[in-house]
């Protein structure tokens, strides 16, 4: 009987790795996911309870402490310890506390590209107790202006090349009553103060801790911009809890201080700001900062600098794919691969070219509450989804009309949960554990964001904008986005702003702008339908000046087709979906078409040639 029963088990024992495989093949990833996951809870919770507070901070410290020889940022051919980043720092804070004119507790917008000197100012920044407003380096003019006011900043210090747009809108600051500085030797405008001679002449000494101690979890660490669904810019509000929670991410990968990451991506963005930066102090990793994305230069610098983890957005895989082969294209340390946007099919092409390395796609956006991970490496997904997750940060897909742009509701007035399989909007209840801040002095589009009544009378939750399908293997998957913007080259626009660009040009009296869908490219390309002044001819130079001098590259409508008048619904709002869904063939569309041409500095009709031509990317966009 004894050995009957030993024998059963023996076979049970032995057929349970294949009642897994065949039941249950993600058991060990999930298995992993949860553990991970209560990990971070546990170890975020314990940071939580510390005394004094436990702030980003102070994880730097203590890197700097234990490991101050470190390489903490290699930047061309520069290389800064992490007591190298901690003194240059000091000395900022130093000047600024003697020099600045604000109090603590000001915000300080920084206006500044890619390079060490935004890393050891945001570092300053954080002694002097003060948040910080993250520009995109990009903006111009009203723009600029509107991203520095939105967050009621009293200082702006700028990189020694943007000078130029900050003098630009500096009576504008003045009235206001801000501090300018900029980074670079010498600074004879009135006005504008040079931070980097006053830096060369402070001392590295530590800045007393008094001068934060007014910093509690909820007060406001960073302000990261982005252009959600209507409208200018928004300020997305990062308080200190949010941005300690999320230095997780790296070590949750399995990122350990040995790595070396290679963040390209804009540290304004939350990607690189975040995950690329913020997240390396938690892991003590070596950064190597690049001024941008370079495709041709990408796996050189890898081999250079012996990288093993690179950040991505879809377009930047895509474009590594696209460059033409090389022999030596798995020769690198590259092991990890971490970010968002990439396409299953580029997916596939990255792997199959360069190696195997472990791609970790996940989806999160900057004010939101809820994210996801595919944790398996599962292709085209943008995370799994379990019943433990759902229970720490509730979320849902529900039904959404897009002609109405509104979520589907019954008869009760609630919304509809989507069906397994079925594309749906995805809300995430707003809780203490995953809460929804807002955007900084913008109750308006803060109150967008929120939906009630979503399955009870009363509840509360987070609008994503964002449209996913989970599958029957609990996959889960980005499908589009909704409402007024789109995304191109890894950027959200807002079609908004790009209207009030186009109707700013003479001849244009009203535009609609939308993104439409480019064979082969991530994202959408924006496009525009206008129509013009009584008595108007187009003008194909001077529209193209205009969306050129106050639009970002990624912003501008690429195709504009002319018509006698615009659509609108009932409640008086644009009508995008029919446009959308014609495109920019000209055999789509009847009415005049163009596109815009950079090398001829116009807007050139569109032709056949042209269309063809885009689609086989003889012409790049």
């Amino acid at each position: 009987m004894d050995m009957y029963i030993l024998s059963t088990l023996l076979a049970s024992l032995a057929i349970f790795p294949l009642v897994l495989k065949v039941f249950y093949p993600y058991f060990w990833e999930d298995l992993a996911y949860l553990l991970n996951l209560l990990w971070i809870l546990l170890k975020f919770g314990k940071r939580r309870r510390r005394k004094p507070l436990f702030l980003v901070l102070d994880r730097y410290f203590e890197q700097t402490t234990g490991h101050p020889d470190r390489p903490f940022v290699v930047f061309e051919d520069q290389s800064f310890s992490y007591r190298d980043a901690d003194k240059r720092s000091n000395r900022i804070a130093n000047a600024l506390q003697k020099h600045g004119n604000f109090v603590k507790g000001d915000t300080v917008a920084l206006y500044m590209g890619n390079e060490p000197a935004f890393i050891f100012t945001w570092l300053a920044l954080a002694k002097l107790g003060c948040p910080v407003a993250l520009l995109n380096n990009n903006i111009k003019s009203k723009s600029l202006l509107h991203c520095f006011s939105c967050c009621g900043a009293k200082l702006l210090i700028a990189a020694a090349e943007l000078q130029g747009a900050v003098e630009e809108i500096l009576p504008s600051l003045q009235e206001q009553g801000v501090s300018v500085f900029i980074m670079a030797q010498g600074c004879s405008r009135a006005g504008v103060e040079s931070l980097l001679d006053l830096a060369e002449g402070a001392e590295d000494q530590p800045v007393p801790p008094a001068l934060r101690e007014h910093v509690t979890f909820k007060s406001p660490a960073v302000y990261i911009y982005t252009s959600g669904t209507t409208g200018l810019p928004k300020a997305a509000l990062i308080n200190q809890d949010r941005l300690l929670a999320a230095m997780a991410l790296l070590a949750s990968n399995g990122v350990t201080a040995s790595d070396v990451v290679y963040l390209n991506l804009p540290l304004y963005h939350a990607a690189g700001f975040v995950i690329g930066f913020i997240c390396s102090i938690e892991t003590g990793s070596t950064i190597i900062l690049r001024r941008k994305f370079s495709a041709s230069q990408f796996w050189d610098d890898c081999r250079k600098h012996n990288v093993t983890v690179i950040q991505y957005i879809g377009e930047v895989l895509r474009y590594l794919v696209n460059t033409p082969g090389r022999h030596n294209d798995r020769d690198h340390n590259v092991r990890l691969a971490i970010g968002n946007g990439v396409r299953a099919d580029v997916w596939r092409d990255f792997l199959e070219r360069f190696g195997n390395i472990q791609v970790r796609e996940f989806y999160a956006a900057t004010e939101g509450n809820v994210g996801f991970v595919n944790y398996t490496g599962k292709i085209g997904a943008v995370g799994r989804v379990n019943y433990f997750h759902r229970k720490i940060f509730p979320y849902s897909l529900i039904k959404y009309n897009a002609e109405r742009e509104e979520p589907v509701r019954d008869h009760r007035g609630l919304c509809v949960e989507a069906a397994i399989g079925e594309t749906g909007l995805l809300v995430s209840r707003i809780t203490k554990i995953a809460p929804f801040v807002g955007y900084a002095r913008n109750d308006q589009q803060t109150e967008k964001k929120r939906l009630r009544d979503v399955f009870q009378k009363g509840d509360l939750y987070f609008n994503s904008g964002d449209l996913l399908r989970i599958d029957q293997h609990n996959f889960i998957y980005f499908q589009d986005r909704v409402g007024d913007t789109f995304r191109w080259k890894g950027e959200n626009v807002a079609t908004t702003e790009v209207s009030d660009v186009l109707a700013m040009a003479e001849c244009i009296q009203e535009a609609n702008v939308y993104g439409v869908k480019v064979s082969g490219h991530e994202g959408r390309i924006g496009m525009a339908a206008v129509t013009l002044k009584e008595g108007a001819q187009f003008d194909p130079i001077g529209t193209c000046s205009q969306v050129t001098s106050y639009l970002p590259a990624y912003a501008r409508p690429r195709f504009i087709r002319i018509q006698d008048s615009l659509e609108i619904t009932g409640t008086f709002k644009q009508m995008k979906v029919k446009l959308v869904e014609e495109g920019f063939s000209p055999d789509t569309v009847s009415d005049p078409l163009y596109f815009l041409d950079e090398k001829e500095k116009s807007y050139v009709p569109m032709t056949r040639q042209i269309y063809n031509s885009i689609e086989s990317k003889d012409i790049k966009l």
